[in-house]
């Protein structure tokens, strides 16, 4: 198990380097795990920046969150992943982190549901928001799962984003997806429409995911986003009444002050 578990170690240590460099995570925000066996966990320490971790940083934690690795504090938020892993096993690595503009997504309460580019349908799927729990909680954890049994990639409302995948590369390739998604859909909003793709062409989509081995059971898209191309989906996915057409630009500049904001830092 040694060269398992040192090999995990230099992943996870690659990976929040990738993270702190692409802007990500800020300070000492974010946080990534992976799965060793059915009882044991590596994760990043608390209070320490993502960009300059090395292996002999990183903790091990059994399935009950008791440290048996390491000198350092396990995450802050290691109710969450641990709850995450129990609740989807198939789930080996998990990244957290706060990427500038899907976290603007989050704030502003857009999910990243609409069905616009195949690359996000068939590598991710949905980007649904789960409601607000406090960070370092069971509760965020409670909530998180509940959100995760279904989907790979998630929002956290006015908190950040998280991405589960079969190790750490491909959690963290989903973040990037996301990220990137989050970008283009953010531009054609300003540009003033979204050519979302209909509903056979989604179901082709969805029959690629299945012959990629990629869960076919997963929500991939709001196909209704189609019907309402011009408007953004909101968190219940209802489209805003007629008579409040100044909804759309509101919610452009509150995600734009959001991403400008995050930018400056």
């Amino acid at each position: 198990m040694a060269d398992s578990i040192y090999k995990i170690k230099k992943d996870i240590v690659e990976i929040c380097r990738r993270v702190y460099e692409r802007g990500y995570v800020a300070a000492n925000d974010g946080n990534v795990s992976a799965k060793l066996d059915e009882d044991h966990f590596v994760m990043t320490p608390t209070g320490m920046s993502k960009g300059f971790l090395q292996t002999s940083d990183l903790v091990v934690v059994d399935a009950e969150g008791n440290q048996i690795g390491g000198t350092r504090k396990p995450s802050s938020e290691a109710k969450m992943h641990l709850t995450i892993y129990k609740t989807r096993p198939d789930i080996r690595a998990i990244v957290h982190a706060h990427p500038p503009t899907a976290t603007g997504f989050a704030v502003a309460k857009i999910p990243l549901t609409q069905c616009v580019l195949p690359e996000v349908i068939v590598s991710v799927g949905s980007v649904p928001i789960a409601e607000y729990a406090t960070p370092g909680t069971q509760a965020l954890g409670d909530v998180v799962s509940k959100y995760l049994k279904d989907y790979d990639a998630l929002l956290l409302e006015n908190h950040g984003a998280i991405t589960a995948g079969h190790s750490v590369e491909n959690a963290h390739f989903k973040m990037e997806t996301m990220e990137h998604f989050a970008k283009i859909i953010f531009v054609a909003y300003q540009l003033g429409t979204v050519n979302a793709l209909n509903q056979n062409q989604v179901e082709e989509l969805m029959q690629l995911r299945k012959r990629l081995g990629i869960r076919s059971d997963a929500p991939v898209c709001d196909i209704s986003c189609a019907i309402n191309q011009n408007k953004p989906a909101t968190d219940s996915g209802a489209e805003p009444a007629s008579e409040e057409k100044k909804t759309d630009s509101k919610i452009i500049e509150a995600v734009t002050t959001e991403v400008l904001n995050q930018l400056k830092k």
